[in-house]
């Protein structure tokens, strides 16, 4: 479908960025993708934002990968949206029977009227031809948005409980179930999630989001609304992105505190470089990523560009691993993501095993969390993220949620997951009961 683009430059970049996405809250469907100007391999832009559904498909996961085939497919245009970890349902004989507190669609994407990208000082509009005579307007209003324009008032922010799904004592129970699934041989590592939530909870989901991201500045910042269901997300993590014949994936395993004392902290990121723990941890899951991109790969195209490579974000280190691989001109964009969905590093090795068993012994129906956030390029591009370091939130029921996890490996100890459980959560909790 016909875009018309118009591209502006900006001297200040960041109180544009700012007021794009406040100018974006009158449209009851908004995706905005933020980088932080995050110096990262691989990066398209810096922010993106998709706003008012043209077209859409919302739909559970039964047959949900060939419904989006076929309206990606028919499409060919930029389609933003989100598949929720249930969609593994579709590819595998698995159920999702946990409480839901949330409610989102299994699966969800839009083809947006509006859609702007900024890269350096440089935005772009991209409108459909029925909208494209807003441009200019769009462009003037937004700019001349007040950057300290009046935040809605905060309602019950400081009155929130934030409650556990699992209390430690149980947390400790059911990591001991996984640790003796281990020991038997039926899987070698499982990533284990917990929910911390606040019920009858209003929050300002802008404000919460743009807290969030202050905090992190990650590289996948995601702020997604659909009507009353929202997405505030501090991501760090890449799923995986295609670029013409080349597929990008990058797990994220290992997670150390970052310090105060460049000393310190410079010690902490080498200790962790060279963890024998959280370095296995990783190495499991990129050869579980291997052999799902092998499945789909051009033979012998698969290699590791990055092995545990420690990269510092503003609250924790991590180790990140980048695969990549060679498809073939004709291989069909969401046959690449059926292969290797949900990502190996929410899920545990060997995967169908790893995921029947947190299944059971998870309190939690993860929907949108562990799932991912992204968009299809007209051309068939893709690129993805991991939902993690995200609060969820419904409007309508006031529940919040934000889940999180750890891998689950024999020499895990359930002190130490539960530990790292918190340390990952802090970002999280934080914004909730803190307003700035």
């Amino acid at each position: 479908m016909q875009r018309t683009i118009k591209t502006f430059s900006i001297d200040k970049i960041n109180e544009f960025k700012s007021n794009l996405l406040t100018w974006s809250q009158q449209y009851e469907t908004v995706i905005w993708l933020d980088s932080n100007q995050y110096n990262k391999s691989y990066s398209s832009f810096d922010c993106a934002l998709a706003a008012d559904e043209f077209t859409a498909i919302k739909t559970d996961y039964f047959n949900a990968f060939e419904k989006l085939k076929e309206y990606q497919t028919i499409t060919k245009d930029y389609i933003f949206g989100y598949i929720s970890y249930d969609v593994k349902n579709d590819i595998e004989q698995l159920t999702s029977k946990n409480f839901d507190g949330l409610g989102f669609a299994d699966l969800y994407f839009f083809q947006p009227q509006k859609l702007v990208f900024i890269k350096g000082n440089s935005v772009e509009f991209q409108y459909l031809k029925m909208v494209d005579d807003e441009i200019e307007n769009d462009f003037e209003v937004i700019s001349k948005l007040s950057f300290h324009s009046e935040k809605k008032e905060l309602k019950n922010k400081a009155d929130l409980k934030i409650k556990l799904r699992i209390h430690k004592e149980e947390y400790h129970k059911k990591v001991t179930k996984v640790l003796e699934h281990i020991h038997r041989g039926d899987i070698y590592e499982a990533n284990f999630c917990q929910e911390f939530y606040a019920e009858n909870a209003t929050i300002n989901p802008l404000e919460v989001y743009q807290h969030l991201n202050e905090i992190s500045e990650p590289p996948f910042a995601t702020f997604l609304k659909m009507e009353h269901q929202y997405l505030l997300s501090a991501s760090p993590e890449r799923y995986i992105k295609k670029e013409g014949t080349k597929i990008i994936s990058q797990p994220i395993k290992g997670t150390a505190k970052r310090l105060i004392s460049t000393i310190d902290d410079d010690k902490i990121a080498f200790d962790l470089s060279r963890d024998e723990k959280e370095r296995s941890e990783n190495v499991m899951i990129v050869d579980l990523v291997r052999n799902d991109l092998s499945k789909i790969a051009k033979k012998g195209s698969v290699k590791v560009e990055e092995l545990c490579k420690v990269y510092s974000f503003k609250q924790v280190h991590q180790l990140i691993s980048t695969v990549v691989s060679e498809v073939e001109e004709n291989t069909h964009p969401i046959d690449i993501i059926r292969e290797t969905f949900p990502m190996g590093s929410m899920t545990g090795a060997p995967k169908f095993s790893a995921m029947k068993i947190i299944e059971e012994l998870e309190e939690t129906k993860r929907g949108l969390y562990s799932g991912t956030v992204g968009y299809f390029t007209p051309t068939g591009d893709f690129d993805f993220n991991v939902v993690i370091r995200s609060i969820l939130y419904n409007e309508e029921k006031k529940y919040i949620s934000y889940s999180v996890g750890g891998a689950i490996t024999a020499k895990s100890t359930a002190e130490k997951e539960y530990e790292e459980c918190l340390l990952k959560a802090k970002a999280m909790r934080h914004v909730l009961l803190n307003s700035k």
